[in-house]
Protein backbone atom coordinates (compact mmCIF):
# COMPACT_ATOMS: atom_id res chain seq x y z
CA UNK A 1 0.00 0.00 0.00
CA UNK A 2 1.46 3.37 -1.00
CA UNK A 3 2.29 6.03 1.57
CA UNK A 4 -0.20 8.91 1.63
CA UNK A 5 0.95 12.37 2.77
CA UNK A 6 -2.42 14.09 2.35
CA UNK A 7 -2.68 16.99 4.89
CA UNK A 8 -6.40 16.35 5.37
CA UNK A 9 -5.61 12.98 6.92
CA UNK A 10 -3.20 14.49 9.46
CA UNK A 11 -3.90 14.22 13.18
CA UNK A 12 -4.23 17.98 13.60
CA UNK A 13 -6.71 18.39 10.76
CA UNK A 14 -8.90 15.42 11.70
CA UNK A 15 -8.89 16.08 15.46
CA UNK A 16 -9.75 19.79 15.10
CA UNK A 17 -12.45 18.98 12.54
CA UNK A 18 -13.89 16.36 14.91
CA UNK A 19 -13.91 18.87 17.76
CA UNK A 20 -15.86 21.43 15.74
CA UNK A 21 -18.19 19.18 13.77
CA UNK A 22 -18.42 15.83 15.56
CA UNK A 23 -18.23 16.66 19.30
CA UNK A 24 -14.76 15.05 19.39
CA UNK A 25 -16.26 11.58 19.04
CA UNK A 26 -13.79 8.81 18.07
CA UNK A 27 -13.48 8.09 14.36
CA UNK A 28 -14.94 4.94 12.90
CA UNK A 29 -12.36 2.98 10.92
CA UNK A 30 -12.75 0.14 8.45
CA UNK A 31 -10.22 -2.31 7.04
CA UNK A 32 -11.35 -1.85 3.43
CA UNK A 33 -10.24 1.83 3.47
CA UNK A 34 -7.58 1.94 6.20
CA UNK A 35 -6.40 5.51 5.56
CA UNK A 36 -9.77 7.09 6.29
CA UNK A 37 -11.76 7.92 9.39
CA UNK A 38 -15.54 8.11 9.20
CA UNK A 39 -18.43 9.61 11.14
CA UNK A 40 -21.72 7.76 11.33
CA UNK A 41 -25.02 9.24 10.22
CA UNK A 42 -27.27 9.60 13.28
CA UNK A 43 -30.04 7.44 11.77
CA UNK A 44 -28.84 5.53 8.71
CA UNK A 45 -26.15 2.87 8.23
CA UNK A 46 -24.15 5.53 6.40
CA UNK A 47 -20.57 6.59 7.17
CA UNK A 48 -19.06 9.86 5.89
CA UNK A 49 -15.36 10.68 5.75
CA UNK A 50 -13.90 12.91 8.44
CA UNK A 51 -13.42 16.40 7.03
CA UNK A 52 -16.40 16.13 4.71
CA UNK A 53 -16.40 19.14 2.33
CA UNK A 54 -13.73 21.14 4.22
CA UNK A 55 -10.83 19.25 2.67
CA UNK A 56 -9.36 20.48 -0.60
CA UNK A 57 -8.86 16.99 -1.95
CA UNK A 58 -8.98 13.73 -0.02
CA UNK A 59 -6.75 10.79 -0.88
CA UNK A 60 -7.12 7.18 0.21
CA UNK A 61 -6.37 3.61 -0.82
CA UNK A 62 -8.33 0.36 -0.68
CA UNK A 63 -6.99 -2.64 1.15
CA UNK A 64 -6.14 -5.66 -0.97
CA UNK A 65 -7.05 -8.01 1.86
CA UNK A 66 -10.45 -9.67 1.94
CA UNK A 67 -12.57 -8.48 4.86
CA UNK A 68 -16.21 -7.84 5.58
CA UNK A 69 -16.36 -4.97 8.05
CA UNK A 70 -18.24 -2.89 5.46
CA UNK A 71 -21.23 -5.26 5.63
CA UNK A 72 -24.73 -3.71 5.71
CA UNK A 73 -23.28 -0.17 5.38
CA UNK A 74 -22.83 2.59 2.83
CA UNK A 75 -19.89 5.02 2.73
CA UNK A 76 -19.60 8.54 1.31
CA UNK A 77 -16.20 10.11 0.56
CA UNK A 78 -16.28 13.77 -0.42
CA UNK A 79 -13.96 15.67 -2.77
CA UNK A 80 -11.66 13.14 -4.42
CA UNK A 81 -9.62 14.79 -7.22
CA UNK A 82 -9.37 12.64 -10.34
CA UNK A 83 -5.66 13.40 -10.74
CA UNK A 84 -4.95 11.43 -7.53
CA UNK A 85 -5.72 8.32 -9.64
CA UNK A 86 -7.12 6.30 -6.77
CA UNK A 87 -7.66 2.63 -7.50
CA UNK A 88 -11.43 2.29 -7.74
CA UNK A 89 -11.80 -1.44 -8.30
CA UNK A 90 -12.66 -2.79 -4.87
CA UNK A 91 -11.02 -6.16 -4.14
CA UNK A 92 -14.07 -7.37 -2.17
CA UNK A 93 -16.67 -8.92 -4.45
CA UNK A 94 -19.65 -7.52 -2.54
CA UNK A 95 -18.31 -3.97 -2.18
CA UNK A 96 -20.24 -1.85 -4.68
CA UNK A 97 -19.06 1.51 -5.95
CA UNK A 98 -20.51 4.69 -7.48
CA UNK A 99 -18.80 7.95 -8.34
CA UNK A 100 -20.45 11.26 -9.10
CA UNK A 101 -18.67 14.20 -10.69
CA UNK A 102 -19.09 17.45 -8.80
CA UNK A 103 -16.89 20.56 -9.04
CA UNK A 104 -14.20 21.23 -11.66
CA UNK A 105 -10.64 21.64 -10.42
CA UNK A 106 -7.55 23.32 -11.85
CA UNK A 107 -3.84 23.04 -11.15
CA UNK A 108 -0.40 23.95 -12.40
CA UNK A 109 1.93 21.04 -13.03
CA UNK A 110 5.30 22.57 -12.14
CA UNK A 111 7.55 19.58 -12.83
CA UNK A 112 8.78 20.78 -16.21
CA UNK A 113 9.73 24.29 -15.04
CA UNK A 114 13.01 25.31 -13.45
CA UNK A 115 11.80 28.75 -12.33
CA UNK A 116 9.00 31.33 -12.59
CA UNK A 117 10.50 32.91 -15.71
CA UNK A 118 10.34 29.64 -17.65
CA UNK A 119 6.77 28.97 -16.49
CA UNK A 120 5.67 32.46 -17.58
CA UNK A 121 7.39 32.07 -20.95
CA UNK A 122 5.57 28.80 -21.68
CA UNK A 123 2.18 29.89 -20.31
CA UNK A 124 1.73 33.49 -21.50
CA UNK A 125 2.40 35.57 -24.59
CA UNK A 126 5.04 38.28 -24.54
CA UNK A 127 2.41 41.03 -24.17
CA UNK A 128 0.67 39.17 -21.31
CA UNK A 129 3.99 38.65 -19.52
CA UNK A 130 4.69 42.35 -19.85
CA UNK A 131 1.34 43.25 -18.28
CA UNK A 132 1.69 40.77 -15.43
CA UNK A 133 5.19 41.94 -14.58
CA UNK A 134 3.99 45.54 -14.79
CA UNK A 135 1.27 44.87 -12.21
CA UNK A 136 3.85 43.55 -9.75
CA UNK A 137 6.33 46.33 -10.49
CA UNK A 138 3.70 49.07 -10.11
CA UNK A 139 2.44 47.57 -6.85
CA UNK A 140 5.96 47.58 -5.42
CA UNK A 141 6.72 51.10 -6.73
CA UNK A 142 3.50 52.67 -5.46
CA UNK A 143 3.37 51.09 -2.01
CA UNK A 144 5.63 49.82 0.76
CA UNK A 145 5.13 46.14 -0.15
CA UNK A 146 6.40 43.11 1.76
CA UNK A 147 5.73 39.42 0.97
CA UNK A 148 5.85 36.81 3.73
CA UNK A 149 5.26 33.07 3.67
CA UNK A 150 4.54 31.77 7.16
CA UNK A 151 5.56 28.12 6.86
CA UNK A 152 6.96 26.22 9.83
CA UNK A 153 7.15 29.23 12.11
CA UNK A 154 4.78 32.00 13.24
CA UNK A 155 4.10 33.53 16.65
CA UNK A 156 0.58 33.24 18.05
CA UNK A 157 0.35 37.03 18.23
CA UNK A 158 1.28 37.48 14.59
CA UNK A 159 -1.01 34.61 13.60
CA UNK A 160 -3.96 36.25 15.36
CA UNK A 161 -3.24 39.59 13.70
CA UNK A 162 -3.11 38.00 10.23
CA UNK A 163 -6.29 36.00 10.80
CA UNK A 164 -8.14 39.10 11.98
CA UNK A 165 -7.18 40.89 8.77
CA UNK A 166 -7.97 37.73 6.79
CA UNK A 167 -11.58 37.76 7.99
CA UNK A 168 -11.99 41.52 7.48
CA UNK A 169 -10.78 41.25 3.89
CA UNK A 170 -13.13 38.34 3.20
CA UNK A 171 -16.10 40.23 4.65
CA UNK A 172 -15.23 43.28 2.59
CA UNK A 173 -14.85 41.22 -0.60
CA UNK A 174 -18.13 39.37 -0.32
CA UNK A 175 -20.08 42.39 0.90
CA UNK A 176 -18.94 44.01 -2.33
CA UNK A 177 -20.11 40.99 -4.36
CA UNK A 178 -23.28 40.69 -2.24
CA UNK A 179 -22.82 36.92 -2.07
CA UNK A 180 -22.90 34.70 1.00
CA UNK A 181 -19.55 32.99 1.63
CA UNK A 182 -19.57 29.74 3.60
CA UNK A 183 -16.01 30.29 4.88
CA UNK A 184 -17.32 33.18 6.98
CA UNK A 185 -19.93 31.09 8.77
CA UNK A 186 -19.04 30.98 12.44
CA UNK A 187 -18.49 27.23 12.63
CA UNK A 188 -16.27 27.09 9.54
CA UNK A 189 -14.25 30.18 10.38
CA UNK A 190 -13.58 28.98 13.94
CA UNK A 191 -12.42 25.67 12.50
CA UNK A 192 -9.99 27.32 10.06
CA UNK A 193 -8.68 29.60 12.80
CA UNK A 194 -7.92 26.70 15.14
CA UNK A 195 -6.59 24.21 12.59
CA UNK A 196 -4.24 26.42 10.59
CA UNK A 197 -1.89 27.41 13.43
CA UNK A 198 -0.66 23.92 14.43
CA UNK A 199 -0.55 22.84 10.78
CA UNK A 200 1.67 25.82 9.91
CA UNK A 201 4.08 24.79 12.67
CA UNK A 202 4.28 21.23 11.28
CA UNK A 203 4.62 22.51 7.67
CA UNK A 204 1.30 21.12 6.52
CA UNK A 205 -0.20 24.59 6.05
CA UNK A 206 0.96 28.17 5.45
CA UNK A 207 -0.26 31.73 5.29
CA UNK A 208 1.09 33.78 2.40
CA UNK A 209 0.60 37.47 3.18
CA UNK A 210 1.09 40.63 1.13
CA UNK A 211 1.65 43.66 3.36
CA UNK A 212 1.37 47.36 2.54
CA UNK A 213 3.17 49.41 5.19
CA UNK A 214 2.75 46.56 7.65
CA UNK A 215 -0.97 45.96 7.01
CA UNK A 216 -2.16 42.80 5.22
CA UNK A 217 -3.79 43.52 1.86
CA UNK A 218 -3.75 39.94 0.60
CA UNK A 219 -3.86 36.60 2.44
CA UNK A 220 -3.77 33.02 1.14
CA UNK A 221 -4.24 29.90 3.28
CA UNK A 222 -2.41 26.93 1.76
CA UNK A 223 -2.18 23.26 2.72
CA UNK A 224 0.71 20.92 1.81
CA UNK A 225 1.32 17.29 1.01
CA UNK A 226 4.83 16.11 0.12
CA UNK A 227 4.41 17.24 -3.50
CA UNK A 228 1.29 19.44 -3.69
CA UNK A 229 0.52 22.99 -2.57
CA UNK A 230 -3.25 23.35 -2.11
CA UNK A 231 -4.51 26.93 -2.45
CA UNK A 232 -7.40 26.77 0.05
CA UNK A 233 -8.69 30.33 0.61
CA UNK A 234 -7.40 33.49 -1.07
CA UNK A 235 -8.55 37.06 -0.56
CA UNK A 236 -7.31 40.53 -1.50
CA UNK A 237 -8.22 44.06 -0.53
CA UNK A 238 -10.56 45.12 -3.33
CA UNK A 239 -9.30 48.71 -3.06
CA UNK A 240 -6.09 47.50 -4.75
CA UNK A 241 -7.89 45.89 -7.69
CA UNK A 242 -6.06 48.12 -10.17
CA UNK A 243 -2.84 46.37 -9.17
CA UNK A 244 -4.11 42.80 -9.77
CA UNK A 245 -3.05 41.35 -6.43
CA UNK A 246 -4.39 37.95 -7.52
CA UNK A 247 -1.89 37.70 -10.36
CA UNK A 248 0.94 38.93 -8.14
CA UNK A 249 0.08 36.29 -5.53
CA UNK A 250 0.04 33.46 -8.07
CA UNK A 251 3.42 34.51 -9.43
CA UNK A 252 4.86 34.52 -5.92
CA UNK A 253 3.30 31.12 -5.10
CA UNK A 254 4.61 29.58 -8.34
CA UNK A 255 8.07 30.97 -7.61
CA UNK A 256 8.02 29.72 -4.00
CA UNK A 257 6.65 26.28 -4.93
CA UNK A 258 9.34 25.64 -7.56
CA UNK A 259 12.12 26.86 -5.26
CA UNK A 260 10.89 24.53 -2.51
CA UNK A 261 10.54 21.44 -4.71
CA UNK A 262 6.76 21.12 -5.04
CA UNK A 263 5.49 19.63 -8.28
CA UNK A 264 1.87 20.85 -8.21
CA UNK A 265 0.12 24.11 -7.28
CA UNK A 266 -3.54 23.14 -6.94
CA UNK A 267 -6.18 25.90 -7.16
CA UNK A 268 -8.76 23.46 -5.79
CA UNK A 269 -12.46 23.24 -6.57
CA UNK A 270 -14.62 25.70 -8.47
CA UNK A 271 -14.46 27.49 -11.82
CA UNK A 272 -12.97 30.97 -12.05
CA UNK A 273 -11.49 32.67 -15.10
CA UNK A 274 -8.11 33.18 -13.45
CA UNK A 275 -7.77 29.42 -12.90
CA UNK A 276 -8.14 28.65 -16.60
CA UNK A 277 -5.59 31.35 -17.46
CA UNK A 278 -2.93 30.15 -15.04
CA UNK A 279 -3.44 26.38 -14.90
CA UNK A 280 -2.09 23.80 -17.33
CA UNK A 281 -4.30 20.92 -16.18
CA UNK A 282 -8.04 20.64 -15.51
CA UNK A 283 -9.54 17.82 -13.48
CA UNK A 284 -12.76 16.97 -11.60
CA UNK A 285 -13.70 16.54 -7.98
CA UNK A 286 -15.72 13.39 -7.43
CA UNK A 287 -17.74 12.02 -4.55
CA UNK A 288 -17.09 8.30 -4.06
CA UNK A 289 -19.82 6.04 -2.70
CA UNK A 290 -19.12 2.50 -1.50
CA UNK A 291 -21.76 0.09 -0.29
CA UNK A 292 -22.48 -3.50 0.59
CA UNK A 293 -24.11 -4.74 -2.58
CA UNK A 294 -25.66 -7.71 -0.74
CA UNK A 295 -27.65 -5.34 1.52
CA UNK A 296 -30.85 -3.84 0.10
CA UNK A 297 -30.74 -0.94 2.56
CA UNK A 298 -27.10 -0.11 1.80
CA UNK A 299 -27.74 -0.37 -1.96
CA UNK A 300 -30.77 1.94 -1.66
CA UNK A 301 -28.84 4.56 0.34
CA UNK A 302 -25.97 4.50 -2.15
CA UNK A 303 -28.25 4.85 -5.16
CA UNK A 304 -30.13 7.73 -3.52
CA UNK A 305 -26.83 9.53 -2.81
CA UNK A 306 -25.71 9.03 -6.39
CA UNK A 307 -28.96 10.48 -7.80
CA UNK A 308 -29.03 13.30 -5.24
CA UNK A 309 -25.50 14.52 -6.01
CA UNK A 310 -26.03 14.16 -9.75
CA UNK A 311 -29.04 16.46 -9.37
CA UNK A 312 -27.02 18.96 -7.32
CA UNK A 313 -24.39 19.09 -10.03
CA UNK A 314 -27.05 19.63 -12.68
CA UNK A 315 -28.41 22.61 -10.70
CA UNK A 316 -24.87 23.87 -10.19
CA UNK A 317 -24.29 23.70 -13.95
CA UNK A 318 -27.42 25.87 -14.33
CA UNK A 319 -25.89 28.34 -11.80
CA UNK A 320 -28.80 27.91 -9.39
CA UNK A 321 -26.31 27.84 -6.51
CA UNK A 322 -25.06 31.35 -7.35
CA UNK A 323 -28.60 32.70 -7.21
CA UNK A 324 -29.14 31.00 -3.86
CA UNK A 325 -25.94 32.55 -2.46
CA UNK A 326 -27.17 36.01 -3.45
CA UNK A 327 -30.62 35.42 -1.94
CA UNK A 328 -29.03 34.12 1.28
CA UNK A 329 -26.82 37.19 1.48
CA UNK A 330 -29.79 39.53 1.12
CA UNK A 331 -31.78 37.69 3.74
CA UNK A 332 -28.95 37.83 6.27
CA UNK A 333 -27.68 41.34 5.62
CA UNK A 334 -29.36 44.67 5.48
CA UNK A 335 -29.14 46.47 2.17
CA UNK A 336 -26.93 49.53 2.47
CA UNK A 337 -28.53 52.88 1.87
CA UNK A 338 -25.16 54.52 1.43
CA UNK A 339 -24.77 56.56 -1.74
CA UNK A 340 -21.58 56.14 -3.73
CA UNK A 341 -20.14 58.27 -6.45
CA UNK A 342 -19.78 56.28 -9.63
CA UNK A 343 -17.74 58.41 -12.04
CA UNK A 344 -14.68 60.58 -11.86
CA UNK A 345 -12.32 62.12 -14.38
CA UNK A 346 -8.69 63.16 -14.09
CA UNK A 347 -8.03 66.65 -15.39
CA UNK A 348 -4.76 68.37 -16.24
CA UNK A 349 -4.28 71.41 -13.97
CA UNK A 350 -2.07 74.49 -14.08
CA UNK A 351 0.29 75.70 -11.33
CA UNK A 352 -2.13 78.34 -10.04
CA UNK A 353 -3.29 76.86 -6.72
CA UNK A 354 -2.49 78.33 -3.35
CA UNK A 355 -1.88 75.06 -1.53
CA UNK A 356 -1.95 76.77 1.87
CA UNK A 357 -5.62 77.65 1.39
CA UNK A 358 -6.73 74.11 0.46
CA UNK A 359 -8.00 71.46 2.88
CA UNK A 360 -5.50 68.61 3.04
CA UNK A 361 -6.60 65.00 3.40
CA UNK A 362 -4.57 62.50 5.42
CA UNK A 363 -3.69 59.93 2.74
CA UNK A 364 -2.63 57.44 5.43
CA UNK A 365 -6.19 57.34 6.73
CA UNK A 366 -8.29 57.16 3.57
CA UNK A 367 -11.20 55.13 4.92
CA UNK A 368 -13.56 56.23 2.17
CA UNK A 369 -13.37 53.56 -0.56
CA UNK A 370 -14.15 56.01 -3.33
CA UNK A 371 -11.30 58.33 -2.33
CA UNK A 372 -9.00 55.31 -2.09
CA UNK A 373 -9.99 54.32 -5.60
CA UNK A 374 -9.12 57.79 -6.88
CA UNK A 375 -5.81 57.85 -5.05
CA UNK A 376 -4.77 54.34 -6.17
CA UNK A 377 -5.73 55.03 -9.78
CA UNK A 378 -3.60 58.16 -9.71
CA UNK A 379 -0.64 56.19 -8.35
CA UNK A 380 -1.01 53.41 -10.90
CA UNK A 381 -1.48 55.64 -13.93
CA UNK A 382 1.38 57.97 -13.06
CA UNK A 383 3.79 55.52 -11.44
CA UNK A 384 3.79 57.55 -8.24
CA UNK A 385 4.40 56.34 -4.68
CA UNK A 386 1.87 56.48 -1.85
CA UNK A 387 4.42 58.03 0.51
CA UNK A 388 4.77 61.03 -1.84
CA UNK A 389 1.04 61.56 -2.42
CA UNK A 390 -0.74 64.67 -1.17
CA UNK A 391 -4.47 65.08 -1.66
CA UNK A 392 -6.53 68.26 -1.29
CA UNK A 393 -10.26 68.84 -1.28
CA UNK A 394 -11.89 71.69 -3.22
CA UNK A 395 -15.11 73.33 -2.10
CA UNK A 396 -15.80 75.26 -5.31
CA UNK A 397 -14.48 75.23 -8.84
CA UNK A 398 -14.18 72.85 -11.76
CA UNK A 399 -12.38 70.15 -9.79
CA UNK A 400 -13.26 68.43 -6.54
CA UNK A 401 -9.83 67.15 -5.53
CA UNK A 402 -6.21 67.93 -6.30
CA UNK A 403 -3.62 65.14 -6.19
CA UNK A 404 0.09 65.90 -6.00
CA UNK A 405 2.80 63.28 -6.45
CA UNK A 406 6.55 63.58 -6.68
CA UNK A 407 6.44 64.55 -10.37
CA UNK A 408 2.77 64.57 -11.40
CA UNK A 409 -0.20 66.76 -10.52
CA UNK A 410 -3.82 66.00 -11.47
CA UNK A 411 -7.25 67.40 -10.70
CA UNK A 412 -10.30 65.18 -10.18
CA UNK A 413 -13.86 65.98 -11.20
CA UNK A 414 -16.56 63.67 -9.83
CA UNK A 415 -20.20 63.12 -10.71
CA UNK A 416 -22.86 61.19 -8.85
Amino acid sequence: MKKISNPFLSDNFTSVWSKHFNQSKPENTFHFAPNLGFTKHHLLPLFINVGKTLTKGIEYSLSSKENNDYRRNAFLIYDVPTYFEIEQDAPQSDLGFYKTKQYPGFLINLEEFKDLTQYMAVTFSKSSRYKLNKYKKRLEQCFDIEYRMFFGNISKKEYDEVFKSFRMLLEKRFDDKQIENNNLRTDEWNFYYEVAFPMILEKKASLFVIYDSGSPIGVTLNYFSDTVVFDAITVFDIDYSKFHLGSVTIMKLVEWSILNGYSILDFSKGYFDYKTRWSNKAYDFEYHIYYDSSSLKAKSIALFLKKFFDLKQYLRDKKINEKLHRITYRLKRKTSNETFYTNYTFIEVADTFDIEKLESLNTKMLDDRFLKSIAFDFLYLNNECMTDLKMYEFIDGQIDYLLLGRSKKMGVSITK
